[in-house]
């Protein structure tokens, strides 16, 4: 167990202040408990030790408590990135990113690469605070394992996780299909979701075989949506509809699991036909503004929104501000929906009965104001104020897993070493 002593706690749904000891117990299914004082010993004579015989406190004198963060939308295979060459060919428009940079990139991913991709996302969520993921993968010559690669290395870091591989036709039908059985595989075991990448590269087919696993693994869809123009283009097309009407006729939208990412190019009628069922949509500001595909807008789309970073980075506070920020012109956004927005991924994750993202998921702020910080004004630090560098400590499910803004769990100097090695790797198999 874990006693954070003389902090601030800041509950993350009514942000109201409590100075308190809490007690956080360890596990899946642990919970966080406020003391004044250790109870004391009700025997006679007792000298008021804790009834719990090993209890590690931390002071917390000065610093601020509340629930840690979760991303959901990430994609772990674009954590080598960073730095590599220029494609051959300078992308024009978003299809050609996707095919001389990422579809380029995920194609030269093995095992090796892929542990190590994981590793250092996990790390950079821990100490951003962050301690779950939704992960959207993609290795087309390294499915089979992929799923099970990344959880074991985010397990490691104590990051919790809800993990999908990005099914696809676009490498062929023979990759569609080791798609289809590593998600079945994974999910005999684990938690997770069946992922698809975008309608324009799914067929018919394909579309049907992934709703049936949903439905037979008690799952959902997470897939790209509408994130560029050319996808409803194709789909008009292609089959006659816009592609939240194509995926609502597949039954994609029948899941409350279903994790919509992007939804930038719908028209009213698919707004409406979002709104209407219980489907989460995920949004990723950042991303869009990278690939100049469009700005996010809320409207009609109901109250089911969360954020993501789409691989960009790790940084949920900084997808927060980018979302309100960006979101001025485009969007009907303020303090308290940007807030919602990014606290919404918590309730998915509960009401759908995810495990591993319980109360025992907290961070400690180290964050010092030249302006009071109270519950009156909370969004305004939270907007303006608070960065991820204030991330003192983070407990994950109990555990301590970064202290003093080290990660305790795995030898982080030695996972960049590592990672240095498999980027160069990646980047001489990608020319």
């Amino acid at each position: 167990m874990i006693l954070l002593k003389n902090g601030t706690f800041i509950d993350w749904q009514t942000l109201e202040f409590k100075q308190a000891d809490i007690l956080v117990e360890e596990g899946t299914r642990g919970g966080i408990r406020f003391v004044k004082d250790l109870i004391p010993d009700p025997s006679p004579g007792g000298r008021g030790k804790s009834p719990e015989p090993e209890i590690h406190t931390i002071d917390c004198t000065g610093k601020f408590i509340t629930k840690s963060f979760a991303n959901g939308h990430h994609h772990v295979y674009s954590a080598l990135a960073c730095g590599m060459p220029a494609p051959g060919k300078n992308p024009a428009n978003f299809p050609e990113i996707l095919q001389y940079v990422w579809w380029n990139l995920d194609k030269a991913l093995d095992p090796e690469m892929i542990r190590s991709s994981a590793l250092v996302t996990a790390i950079a969520c821990a100490k951003n605070g962050v301690t779950f993921v939704i992960d959207h993968h993609a290795s087309p010559f390294a499915v089979e394992g992929s799923l099970e690669t990344i959880a074991n290395a985010f397990d490691e870091v104590g990051v919790g996780h809800l993990l999908c591989y990005e099914i696809s036709d676009r490498d062929g039908m023979e990759i569609a299909q080791k798609g289809l059985a590593e998600t079945a595989a994974y999910l005999s075991k684990r938690q997770g979701l069946v992922g698809l990448h975008a309608s324009f590269t799914v067929g018919n087919n394909t579309l049907k075989q992934a709703v049936q696993l949903a439905s037979k693994t008690n799952s959902g869809i997470h897939i790209h949506v509408a994130e560029d123009k050319s996808d409803e283009d194709h789909c008009v097309e292609q089959y006659h509809h816009r592609v939240i009407e194509r995926l609502s006729e597949a039954g994609v939208l029948q899941f409350p699991k279903t994790i919509l990412a992007h939804c930038l190019h719908l028209n009213e009628h698919e707004r409406g036909l979002v709104e209407g069922s219980p489907a989460w949509v995920v949004q990723n500001m950042e991303s869009n503004l990278n690939n100049s595909v469009g700005f996010f807008s809320s409207t009609r789309l109901g109250s089911r929104i969360m954020l993501g970073t789409d691989g960009m980075h790790s940084d949920m506070l900084r997808s927060a501000k980018a979302a309100f920020f960006a979101g001025h012109n485009f969007d009907a956004i303020d303090y308290p929906g940007t807030y919602t927005r990014f606290r919404n991924v918590h309730h998915y994750l509960k009401s759908n009965e995810f495990s591993g993202d319980g109360e025992n998921n907290l961070v400690v702020l180290d964050y010092h104001s030249p302006t009071p910080l109270t519950n009156g004004n909370f969004l305004g630090h939270f907007l303006f104020g608070i960065e991820s560098r204030s991330v003192l400590h983070v407990i994950s499910r109990g555990k301590l897993i970064v202290k003093d803004g080290k990660v305790q769990t795995v030898n982080e100097e030695k996972v960049l070493e590592e990672s240095h090695i498999q980027a160069i790797r990646l980047w001489k198999k990608m020319q």
